[in-house]
């Protein structure tokens, strides 16, 4: 439970605020900054907070958001940041870090979650599509391998890491090309494979299409799949279903 919540909640149960008082506090769910209506407290309903998705924002309106974040206790969680947009944040987020080559941006971590999320990419390409997973699968609380370099085309590689990967309790299998590294691990592994199709690739990939295909036409059971270069949805899907586990625990 959200610490803000849990704090509402025991001034009520101690006659420090009214039952009317807590209900407006409860109804206030966004802070309306004129340009973007902050979903603040979106960790109280879903347990992990709102992105900010900077391409078509302002350096400005980048930083506000993130401090209107930050000061409601959220993760500050940026991505696809320009420099300009990372040097504003940075300049209003100091806490921030800064992962360049996945154009994201954290600030804080949420609590721990039990079970582990395997990283791994077909190629050395695929590194920060991949990194974008990893680092947000890690901000939301998850415990996080990776795996670099592991595709088919060397698959001795992939099988050298397999008892590895067998600890794993979800895993995130990045890659272009013709995409077939998520089904190749779905058959060794009894993890579920979450697919991220890159835009990696010669001209017939078709910008991340064609490895969107083959990820969708898997054989292997096990495979879901997310958007080309989605690492952010990736990476919060992995911890998702971790949490998901660990209430039912």
């Amino acid at each position: 439970m959200n610490s803000e919540l849990r704090r509402l909640l025991e001034r009520l149960s101690e006659g420090n605020v009214s039952v009317d008082e807590a209900l407006d506090a409860l109804g206030n769910t966004y802070t309306d900054l004129g340009y973007a209506k902050v979903d603040d407290r979106r960790s109280q309903r879903t347990g992990f907070p709102e992105a900010i998705f900077c391409p078509g924002k302002t350096p400005e309106q980048v930083a506000n958001i993130g401090v209107t974040l930050r000061d409601a206790g959220e993760v500050v969680i940026a991505t696809r940041a320009d420099q300009e947009h990372a040097a504003a944040l940075l300049a209003a987020v100091p806490e921030a870090r800064h992962i360049e080559n996945a154009r994201l941006l954290i600030a804080g971590r949420a609590p721990d979650l039990e079970g582990l999320v395997a990283v791994v990419t077909g190629g050395t390409s695929d590194i920060a599509v991949a990194t974008e997973a990893a680092e947000v699968a890690a901000a939301l609380g998850a415990e996080v391998e990776r795996y670099w370099d592991v595709g088919v085309a060397g698959i001795h590689r992939l099988l050298a890491n397999r008892e590895r990967l067998e600890r794993a309790d979800v895993i995130v299998a990045v890659a272009g090309m013709e995409g077939a590294l998520p089904g190749v691990v779905a058959g060794l592994t009894d993890a579920p494979v979450l697919a991220l199709p890159t835009s990696v690739g010669y001209g017939a990939s078709l910008g991340g299409i064609a490895p969107l295909l083959t990820m969708l036409n898997s054989c292997a059971p096990g495979v879901a799949v997310v958007n080309i270069d989605n690492g952010f949805g990736a990476g919060y899907l992995a911890a998702l279903l971790l949490r998901g586990r660990q209430r039912r625990q």
